[in-house]
């Protein structure tokens, strides 16, 4: 296993990392194996941290996890290290968002998937495709920021669910007391971000932010969202993009702006100063959290605390005086 990782993540060109994996039928993929891990946790790998905080939350004391991107790391430009190299070649299970979010790392990951059809698992495989969105700009793929929709994201806790109980089926009851413990937190949350939604007028729910992860947000919230970025963050913005935005927020008068935690904030800076010199004077109202949480054992750092935050930040951002 470690032979196969190691040649794989050293010797796969960025041309691999291209491929669709997200356009794949679950129908064509071979039928999972079960396994039976014993007398200690199961060993997980994952990429972003809200995946980390799922499997934690559904596998509590029967699995070990780790993450490979901390606080305030980009997943859209991680590419791994010798280090995560030895930790993936370890692993019992690797979780990963999938839909092109690590695509410095997806072209290795869905080539192992194909060799560990049950160890290697894009956690977005069963989302229904039709709740997916699929911009123009970014090149035919998903927009990977399923996490921002919350019922989105209770599926991928269902999947992670599956998955630890074929590697561990003697845990299953523990499994599944923890996860329907788990899922009725995340509905109590997505009732609590529309009711936070709810206090904002219609016409003063425009989220303007460094790139455009919050489409699914905006979706599930009804918000219009505008990113000065695309749906990756390697995508670049330029002069033309930081003029076109800032006077449209001048010409609507929007209150506030946001920076984000994995995004350098002299974008959106940028786009303050150009709202400034069409007369208009906005705000930065707040850090918001996109692809990663906050710093470990914060309620930040916990994707409830996360989703919590952004939309306390939002809210008090777009209600205030201008």
């Amino acid at each position: 296993m470690r032979k196969i990782i190691v040649l794989g993540l050293f010797g796969i060109t960025v041309l691999f990392s291209c491929t669709d994996q997200q356009n794949v039928s679950p129908s064509t993929q071979k039928p999972p194996e079960k396994l039976e891990i014993q007398g200690r946790p199961i060993r997980i790998v994952t990429t972003i941290g809200m995946i980390a905080d799922l499997a934690k939350n559904i596998g509590g004391e029967m699995v070990e996890v780790t993450s490979l991107m901390g606080t305030g790391v980009d997943p859209h430009l991680y590419k791994a290290s010798a280090g995560d190299v030895t930790l993936i070649s370890e692993a019992d299970l690797i979780l990963y968002n999938g839909l092109h979010l690590e695509a410095g790392m997806s072209g290795v990951l869905e080539r192992l998937s194909d060799k560990k059809t049950n160890q290697v698992l894009a956690v977005t495989k069963n989302i229904d495709r039709s709740k997916l969105t699929a911009p123009p700009e970014f090149a035919g793929a998903y927009d990977p920021h399923v996490w921002f929709d919350v019922t989105l994201w209770t599926n991928v806790a269902e999947t992670i669910h599956s998955a630890l109980v074929l590697l561990m089926p003697s845990a299953e009851a523990h499994f599944q007391s923890l996860a329907k413990k788990y899922i009725l937190q995340l509905e109590n949350l997505h009732i609590y971000v529309q009711e936070k939604a709810a206090q904002i007028e219609p016409s003063k729910r425009v989220l303007v932010t460094a790139h455009d992860a919050f489409g699914y947000f905006g979706q599930a919230y009804e918000f219009e969202v505008h990113g000065l970025q695309g749906i990756s963050t390697a995508t670049e913005a330029g002069t033309a993009d930081v003029r076109k935005l800032a006077q449209f927020i001048a010409d609507r008068k929007i209150p506030a702006i946001f920076v984000e935690s994995s995004v350098p904030r002299q974008s959106i800076e940028a786009v303050q100063a150009a709202v400034r010199a069409r007369g208009f004077e906005v705000q930065i109202g707040g850090e918001l959290f996109s692809d990663a949480m906050g710093n470990p054992n914060t309620k930040e750092g916990t994707y409830i605390g996360m989703v919590q935050h952004n939309i306390d930040t939002i809210s008090d951002g777009l209600t205030r005086d201008n």
